[in-house]
């Protein structure tokens, strides 16, 4: 395996054409890949709020199907940029040597993952506006801040695909996914205050939620949806830039050097 690496790169607008190729790809498989991000998320969303919801009183001054139909935004939006960061990725790198090809051309390296960056939360923001269109439509928030949801789900788009990159680049074969999906992702959906309040969690687990990435899109996504001004906002967005920013830094770098290598 490759070691880290870290190099911020200037890809300019170079990422354009790798962009560009991804999606005209992807539309040819529009209807499948759409089903594919949207229905778990969605079934999870109205499944779970609903039945639940019924069961819970408000949560945080919201109804329960309005407290995790926020939470849901934001985990959802994760998701879709890590499968496509790291699977449908490093296909393109690995399978079809796709990257390869492109690096034949005048871009460079930190082109192509730039590309696959801005792609990947692309997507991602895809999943993240129709929930929020989905909790819109069923009313569950009334206020126009809760289109400010829009932004904040494409950054955690950025964040969550800058990482998944560097787990891509560092890859050997598919297996290797496995471990950041059990050990990283699915305990963070399950302390950031996705499903419940964090304050439920014990003292040790909420100081380990706090500097996970997810946390703050949720902090940032949650009080918008109830029509609140998020506290902190500088804060937690600083903090989805900084996971970003360093995690790109890391993909580049490590990506040139496996290509160089």
């Amino acid at each position: 395996m490759k070691r880290l690496a870290f190099a911020l790169g200037r890809p300019g607008w170079g990422w354009w054409p790798v962009w560009r190729r991804n999606f005209l790809v992807w539309r040819k498989l529009l209807a499948a890949s759409v089903l594919g991000n949207l229905a778990d998320p969605l079934i999870m969303m109205l499944g779970l709020g609903w039945g639940l919801g019924s069961l819970m009183p408000g949560v945080q001054g919201m109804s329960y199907m309005a407290f995790f139909a926020a939470g849901s935004l934001c985990s959802a939006t994760m998701m879709t940029a890590s499968f496509e960061a790291m699977f449908s990725a490093y296909s393109r790198m690995q399978g079809q040597r796709t990257w390869e090809g492109i690096l034949h051309s005048p871009l460079t390296v930190d082109d192509v993952v730039m590309g696959e960056l801005v792609w990947a939360a692309s997507k991602a923001w895809l999943t993240g506006s129709t929930i929020l269109a989905v909790l819109l439509v069923l009313g569950l928030s009334s206020s126009w801040l809760a289109l400010l949801a829009l932004p904040v789900a494409f950054l955690v788009g950025l964040c969550f695909a800058a990482i998944g990159l560097v787990m891509t680049v560092l890859a050997r074969n598919w297996d290797f996914f496995s471990f950041y999906l059990t050990l990283v992702l699915t305990p963070m959906v399950m302390i950031s205050g996705v499903f419940f309040p964090m304050d439920r969690l014990p003292a040790a687990l909420q100081a380990v939620a706090q500097v996970l990435p997810l946390h703050h899109g949720v902090a940032l996504v949650r009080p918008l949806v109830a029509g609140q001004w998020p506290a902190d906002a500088a804060l937690h967005v600083g903090v989805l830039l900084a996971y970003t920013v360093v995690a790109w830094g890391l993909a580049a770098g490590t990506a040139r050097r496996r290509f160089a290598g």
